[in-house]
């Protein structure tokens, strides 16, 4: 019985069928990949298509190329955090395309000229859409889109969720939210306010809804630990922003003190200022380690906020709080 080396496991001459050796061939494999900025955008849009448009000077056609993922570019403009500069590839060379300068201008632009999104014909079906904050918005403008009927159940007596409830005025303009909000309106959507869903199953069957979507949020602020938190002067930064757009906004004192190091805190803050008052920031870290944005640091400080870093508020009393100074070890 003949056998084979021990390295050798084919057959003689058996190179044609095997394409082994010199028939050995490598062939590239395309890979569908996104742009950096199109992958770091939290609002899923496909910024180098409608960019692609804005720069052409064809403005209307990249507002409608970014309505495609996103119906309210007014808004997002303004207050969107624009981590898809950071990821730009054109920081590597001078520096990042200002995307929300663009997707605000697109936006302004089309509220001046009234541009208005098709919608697909009616389907017939009719959907229930429980909240009329930017989740309840953004589906209802989507299923219009494709030629559902949906009407919005809103708690409140304004649409726009935490965009009107949660940020400043001074950064979300209300008119904006407004007008962004009558566009989808005019698509079609019906919203009821001051109409609270308490029973989901009979409110869907006495509107003859063919599906839900549930978008109530989480108007809920965090709470901490701090030994008399409950004291009558003593807030929390989700309940206080919402109070301002109400019409029995807080009145506050001269000098108020806000816990925290975030940009929720820095919200509170500079909007404190506008009130009037002198507010001071206590953070347990140090500026270097606090999570509120560096511009939004630095605008908070021109406007006038003091911050108060490593420090930890220990008690709280009516009118006095308490404070650790900490130190930074190794």
């Amino acid at each position: 019985m003949h056998r084979k080396p021990f390295a050798i496991t084919l057959d003689p001459n058996s190179s044609l069928a095997n394409h082994t050796g010199n028939w050995r061939t490598m062939k590239p494999v395309y890979v569908d990949r996104l742009p950096p900025c199109n992958h770091a955008c939290p609002a899923g849009e496909n910024i180098q298509a409608w960019l692609y448009h804005a720069e052409a000077g064809a403005y209307e056609e990249a507002w409608r190329r970014l309505m495609e993922d996103n119906p309210m570019p007014a808004i997002h403009g303004r207050v969107c955090y624009h981590p898809c500069e950071t990821a730009c590839n054109r920081g590597q060379l001078d520096e990042a395309v200002s995307i929300h300068a663009v997707e605000r201008f697109l936006g302004d632009q089309a509220i001046k000229e009234g541009w208005r999104m098709r919608c697909a014909p009616p389907t017939g079906k009719n959907v229930l859409v429980v909240g009329a904050g930017p989740s309840g918005l953004s589906a209802a403008y989507h299923l219009t889109r494709m030629g559902h009927a949906v009407t919005i159940h809103e708690a409140s007596s304004k649409a726009g969720g935490m965009m009107r409830y949660g940020i400043p005025a001074y950064r979300l303009p209300r008119d904006v939210v407004d007008m962004e909000v009558a566009r989808i309106e005019a698509m079609g959507v019906t919203i009821r306010l001051n109409t609270r869903v308490e029973n989901l199953e009979a409110t869907i069957k006495e509107g003859g809804f063919h599906a839900t979507f549930l978008a109530v949020g989480a108007h809920l602020a965090r709470r901490i630990e701090i030994p008399g938190f409950d004291a009558k002067r003593i807030l929390d930064a989700a309940t206080f922003l919402s109070r301002m757009d109400s019409p029995s906004p807080y009145k506050l004192g001269r000098r108020v003190a806000v816990y925290g190091g975030g940009n929720t805190a820095i919200d509170v803050a500079r909007t404190a200022e506008r009130l009037g008052a002198e507010p001071v920031i206590i953070y347990r870290r140090d500026e270097a380690h606090a999570p509120a944005f560096k511009e939004e640091v630095a605008e908070a400080v021109e406007e006038g906020v003091h911050f108060q870093w490593l420090r930890s508020i220990v008690k709280a009393d009516q009118d006095k709080l308490t404070v650790e100074v900490m130190e930074l070890d190794e």
